[in-house]
């Protein structure tokens, strides 16, 4: 949407009529532009992020699509088991625990024996005949140990100099205190579980071990470190395939001696070939940089080669336009396109940005009849 830029002057009015209508006709468009960036603000700020059409609602009349919707299905039906469906359908609803506790779980069991040396009726002697079992979930609190470390030393009697003791283990930082097992807890709860470092040390207080939020944070330094060829590997392999999801996404960054934070950018970059049955594994790669520049996707995808999958973000359209050899193939996101139509229907009810959207509707429902299939089958439901 361009930005409404009319300007009138009321104490210079033209008094030509046909220049009068045309101002009108101007300040009317001006204003359905207004009024529907209001509207779109206002679900924004205040309503439902539902984006679903209900199609029974717009009465449209628009048979034609139906029509072609319902022939798919039908054809579906004809083409695949009479049960696939519904074993597909059965298959794809979550399984809801409704009592019943993992089994992979360790148990203990707790024996409560009644006292059964005789017969409460006639004196005779009990037997076992069975018992009431129950489960109940349990927990046991994280606890601080000590793990002490022990290299006896061994020294020759015959001569005094000879001394054997063992290596001393390495350890995740050198003269430290952590093990590994306390490094890899803290940086899940901070990175997992969303627990700052200050409140891992209150935590830590309350069993009497005292660790300011600095300590904890270079520990947490620490563990990057040790991750970085891991991450380094992610990033290589995600960027190496052929087709790639892109997207950023901002992040509030502390500013030290600001008092507040500043924006950095967090770029996302996947690889998922399961809607397809591809080779590769579903992988995720994130990047962070301080800007939106540019240059930024051109810095990360310098070697990339193939399929792009991104919005509209004019960096990634300036980075394939700026290839010579047109390495890279722009494929735009549908569910973008999708919600500028959606956004323009809930404001105005527009025949035509219906109609729009019921044909994306049938496009999805064959996608997700093909999604996770061979190519073959994919290519015979689409054809």
């Amino acid at each position: 949407m361009q930005d409404c830029d009319v300007q009138i002057d009321t104490d210079a009015l033209p008094n030509d009529p046909v220049v009068l209508q045309q101002m009108l006709r101007d300040l009317y468009a001006e204003n359905d532009k207004l009024r529907l960036l209001i509207d779109r603000l206002t679900r924004h700020q205040f309503g439902r992020r539902s984006e679903q059409l209900v199609v029974e609602q717009l009465q449209l009349g628009l048979e034609d699509q139906e029509q072609t919707v319902a022939e798919h299905q039908a054809a579906q039906e004809a083409t695949e088991p009479a049960d696939s469906s519904k074993a597909r359908s059965h298959s794809a609803r979550p399984i809801r625990n409704h009592g019943a506790l993992p089994s992979h779980l360790p148990r203990y069991e707790v024996v409560i024996d009644a006292d059964h040396a005789a017969c409460p009726c006639c004196g005779g002697e009990m037997h076992c005949i069975g018992e009431l079992r129950t489960e109940q979930l349990d927990i046991a609190p994280a606890q601080l140990r000590v793990r002490v470390t022990r290299r006896p030393r061994y020294a020759c009697r015959g001569c005094a100099e000879a001394v054997v003791t063992a290596e001393a283990p390495s350890r995740p930082i050198d003269g430290g205190m952590p093990t590994e097992a306390l490094i890899v807890h803290i940086v899940v709860s901070k990175f997992c579980d969303s627990l700052p470092l200050y409140r891992q040390s209150q935590m830590l207080g309350r069993q009497g071990v005292t660790l300011d939020r600095s300590t904890l944070s270079n520990w947490v330094g620490t563990a990057c470190w040790w991750l970085t060829p891991l991450y380094d590997l992610l990033v290589a392999t995600v960027l190496s395939s052929t087709k790639i999801f892109a997207d950023d996404t901002t992040l509030p960054v502390l500013d030290p001696g600001r008092g507040k934070t500043k924006t950095g950018y967090l770029w996302c970059y996947a690889v998922d070939d399961r809607p397809w049955c591809g080779p590769s594994n579903p992988a995720v790669a994130y990047i962070y940089t301080e800007d939106r520049k540019n240059v930024r996707p051109a810095e990360h995808l310098a070697h990339f080669a193939g399929i792009l999958q991104v919005d509209g973000y004019g960096g990634f359209k300036r980075l394939a336009g700026d290839r010579a050899d047109a390495s890279i193939r722009l494929a735009f996101c549908w569910a973008h396109m999708r919600r500028d139509f959606f956004q323009f229907h809930a404001s105005t009810k527009s025949p035509l940005a219906a109609e729009v959207l019921t044909r994306v509707a049938a496009l999805y429902a064959i996608e997700a009849e093909t999604r996770g299939r061979p190519a073959e089958h994919r290519l015979r439901i689409r054809h």
